[in-house]
C-alpha cells in the first residue's frame, strides 16, 4: 500500500491531477447528497391530517395514530385563527412550523426559498431539479476524467521509468529472467497499478468523505434512526476483510502465472520451426494446455470473489434500507418525505461501501503488481560509470588483458589468466574450442560483464576510466547470432545512426549484401519480417556486417560473423576486411581458419586459458592443438 502511495505522489503533474480528481469526487458526492434533497422535496406536499390533529406535548406536536374529536375542534380553533371555517395550507404549515422542531428537508427548504422561491413556483422547482442533475453529470465527468487521466500518465510513466531502468541492467540479468516474465510486468503491471490508485483515490478519500458527511446528515435527520446504519457497517466489515485476504493472495497467483504463461507463448513462436520439424505439435499443445487450464482455474477463483462481494454487501445493504424505512414510517412516525430523504442518504453511504470491496480487491492486484514490477526497479545494475570516467575518442596505441580472471558463476571459471595485447591497427585472431571463452573476450571488452580479476586496458587506461558508452561506441561488433529488427533493410544498417544512404550502400557492398538487398521487392526500403525470419542466416549475418562496417568503428570485433556464409561470400568479405587492415583494429573470434589467415597474430584458448599466440606459421611448429585444427581443415580443402 505504502508503495502505491509513493507511486501516486511521486510527480507534481500526479499531485495536481490527485487534487483535482479529489476535489470532483467530492462535489460529485455533494450532488448526490443534493439529489436525495431534491427527491425528499418533491415528495414533501405538505402535513397530513394526523400530524397536523396530534396532540401537543412540551410545546411539541406528538407523533399519533388516532385523533378524538375533542382535540380536532380544539386543534381547528387553533388553525382557524380567522375564524372563516376554513383552513388554508399556508396556515397549517405555519402552524406545524411554530409547534415542531424543523427537519433537515424543511431547514433546506426555506435556504432555498430565501433565494429561489421553489415552493411557490412549480417552473422553479424543475429548473432547480435540472440544474442538480447537470451540477451531478459535471461532477461525475470531471471526476472520472480526472482519474483516467491520472491512470494513463502513471501508466505511461512507468513503462517508460522501467524500460529505461531495463536498459540499465547488466546483461547477467537477462540471463536469470525470461522474457514473457519481463514483457507480462512492463504491459500489464503498469496498467494494474494505476488501475489500483484510482481504486484507492476512490476507497481512502472519497468513500470516508461520502460516509462520514451522509452520516452526519443522518443524524440531523433522526439520531435514533441512524442506530440502524451502525448496525449495517458491523456487518459489511467481516465480508469486505475476508474478501480483500483472498484476492490478494489469488492476484499474487495469477500474475506468477502470466509470466510462465506467457514464456510458453513466447518459446512456441520463437521455435515454431523446430517445433514442426520435429513433429511436436502435441507435445506444445498439451504444455500450453496446462498452463492455460492453471490460468483459468485461477482466474475463476478470482472471479468468484469478485462477484461474491457485490451479491452479499448488497444484501446487507437492503435489510438496512428496509428497517430504516419501517422503523422510520412507523416506530418513530417521521413524516414520509424525511423517512424517503433518509433511505437516500443510506443508499448514498452503502452505495460506495458495497463498491469499496470491488475497489478493493484492485488494490490488492495494485498491490501485488507494484511489489513484482519493484523486484525489477530495485535491481541495482552493478556496471556504472565510475566519478570522473573519461569518454574514449579514439583508439591510439594498444588493448590490453592483463592476466584476466572471469566467470559467469563463482563455481565455473571461464577464463583464467589470460593476458594478451593488441597493438592498434592489427587483426589479432582468437581461436580454439567450443567453450573455451572465445566470445566471453568480445563480451569483457564491451563491458557488458565486469571482471574479477586482473586489468583491461585501453591505451593504458583500465576499462573502467572510460564511460561504458564511449567505449562502445568504439566498438563495431558482429555476433554470432544476428538480430535483425522489425524495421527496413535501410534502418536495420544504420540502426538509428544518421548515415548517408551512399554511406549505408557503401557498407553494404563491402559486406557482399548489396546484390540480395537490390533483388527484394523495394531494394533497401524493403520492410523486414520480424528477426528477419524471412532471410537466410547468410544474409541475415551480412546485414549484421553491413551495420558493424558502416559505423566505422576503430575496433572491429568479429564473432563467428561468417559462420552462415558460403566459400564465394566469405571469401569477398575476407578481402574486404583485408582492405581495412592497418586502418582498423580488428579481432576476429573463429572456428574456421580460412577466415584467419592473413592475421597478424592468433591467439589459441582452450578452458579458458591462453595456451600459444603467435603467427599461424608460429603455431603450426609451437601449438599441437592448432596444428590439429588446421590439419583437420586442410583435410577438409582436399
Amino acid at each position: 500500500m505504502k508503495h502505491l502511495f509513493t507511486i501516486a505522489l511521486a510527480k507534481r503533474k500526479y499531485v495536481l491531477l490527485l487534487i483535482f480528481s479529489l476535489i470532483a469526487s467530492l462535489l460529485f458526492t455533494f450532488s448526490g447528497q443534493l439529489e436525495m434533497f431534491s427527491l425528499g422535496v418533491v415528495t414533501k406536499k405538505g402535513p397530513d391530517f394526523f400530524e397536523l390533529f396530534a396532540p401537543i406535548k412540551d410545546h411539541k406536536l406528538s407523533p399519533t395514530n388516532s385523533v378524538s374529536k375533542d382535540l380536532f375542534e380544539e386543534r381547528w380553533d387553533q388553525l382557524d385563527k380567522n375564524h372563516s371555517n376554513s383552513i388554508t395550507k399556508e396556515d397549517a404549515q405555519l402552524f406545524i412550523k411554530e409547534n415542531t422542531k424543523p427537519g433537515v428537508i424543511s431547514q433546506g427548504l426555506d435556504f432555498v426559498n430565501s433565494i429561489f422561491p421553489v415552493e411557490k413556483n412549480i417552473y422553479f422547482l424543475i429548473i432547480a431539479l435540472v440544474a442538480v442533475a447537470l451540477f451531478k453529470a459535471t461532477t461525475l465527468f470531471c471526476y472520472r476524467f480526472g482519474t483516467k487521466l491520472l491512470a494513463i500518465r502513471i501508466s505511461r510513466d512507468l513503462r517508460q521509468e522501467y524500460f529505461e531502468h531495463l536498459q540499465a541492467l547488466p546483461i547477467s540479468f537477462y540471463q536469470n529472467h525470461n522474457i514473457g516474465s519481463l514483457s507480462s510486468r512492463v504491459v500489464n503491471d503498469a496498467y494494474i497499478i494505476a488501475d489500483s490508485i484510482n481504486s484507492m483515490l476512490i476507497n481512502y478519500l472519497q468513500t470516508p468523505f461520502a460516509v462520514i458527511t451522509t452520516l452526519v446528515i443522518c443524524f440531523a435527520v433522526s439520531w435514533k434512526l441512524s442506530i440502524t446504519v451502525f448496525i449495517g457497517l458491523t456487518l459489511l466489515i467481516f465480508p469486505i476483510i475476508f474478501l480483500a485476504q483472498r484476492i490478494r493472495k489469488i492476484a499474487r497467483q495469477i500474475q506468477k502465472k502470466q509470466e510462465s504463461f506467457a514464456s510458453v507463448l513466447i518459446e512456441f513462436l520463437s521455435g515454431i520451426q523446430t517445433i514442426k520439424i520435429f513433429a511436436m505439435e502435441e507435445f506444445s499443445l498439451k504444455k500450453y494446455t496446462e498452463h492455460n487450464d492453471q490460468m483459468a482455474m485461477l482466474e475463476k477463483k478470482s472471479a468468484r470473489y469478485d462477484i461474491a462481494s457485490r451479491p452479499i454487501l448488497h444484501t446487507i445493504g437492503i435489510f438496512c434500507l428496509v428497517t430504516a424505512l419501517l422503523f422510520g414510517l412507523y416506530g418513530l412516525l417521521l413524516p414520509l418525505h424525511e423517512v424517503l430523504f433518509y433511505c437516500g442518504l443510506l443508499s448514498c453511504v452503502y452505495e460506495p461501501i458495497k463498491k469499496f470491496a470491488e475497489e478493493n480487491g484492485r488494490i490488492q492486484r495494485g498491490i501485488a503488481a507494484s511489489e513484482r514490477m519493484s523486484e525489477v526497479l530495485s535491481v541495482k545494475p552493478h556496471i556504472n560509470d565510475h566519478d570522473g570516467a573519461i569518454e574514449l575518442a579514439r583508439l591510439k596505441t594498444a588493448i590490453e588483458f592483463d592476466n584476466v580472471y572471469f566467470g559467469y558463476t563463482s563455481i565455473e571459471p571461464v577464463l583464467q589468466g589470460v593476458s594478451f595485447t593488441v597493438k592498434r591497427g592489427e587483426k589479432v585472431a582468437i581461436v580454439g574450442p567450443t567453450g573455451a571463452g572465445k566470445s566471453t573476450i568480445a563480451l569483457l571488452l564491451a563491458r557488458l560483464y565486469d571482471i574479477q580479476k586482473g586489468e583491461i586496458r585501453i591505451d593504458g587506461k583500465p576499462l573502467p576510466a572510460y564511460t561504458q558508452k564511449s567505449i562502445r561506441e568504439n566498438i563495431g561488433f558482429v555476433p554470432q547470432k544476428p538480430f535483425l529488427f522489425f524495421d527496413t533493410v535501410l534502418e536495420n544498417i544504420s540502426f538509428g545512426r544518421n548515415y548517408s544512404r551512399e554511406e549505408i550502400e557503401y557498407a553494404a557492398v563491402q559486406a557482399h549484401a548489396d546484390e540480395f538487398i537490390r533483388k527484394l521487392e523495394h531494394g533497401y526500403d524493403t520492410l523486414l519480417a520480424e528477426a528477419g525470419k524471412a532471410l537466410s542466416g547468410g544474409q541475415q549475418q551480412r546485414l549484421a556486417i553491413a551495420r558493424a562496417l558502416v559505423k566505422k568503428a576503430p575496433i572491429l570485433i568479429m564473432d563467428e560473423a561468417t559462420s552462415s556464409l558460403d566459400a564465394v561470400s566469405e571469401e569477398r568479405i575476407k578481402q574486404a576486411l583485408k582492405s581495412l587492415k592497418g586502418q582498423i583494429t580488428q579481432i576476429i573470434i573463429a572456428h574456421r581458419l580460412s577466415t584467419i589467415e592473413d592475421a597478424d597474430r592468433i591467439i589459441y584458448l582452450d578452458k579458458g586459458v591462453k595456451i600459444a599466440e603467435g603467427t599461424k606459421d608460429e603455431l603450426l611448429v609451437n601449438c599441437p592443438q592448432f596444428k590439429n585444427m588446421w590439419d583437420l581443415l586442410y583435410c577438409s580443402r582436399s
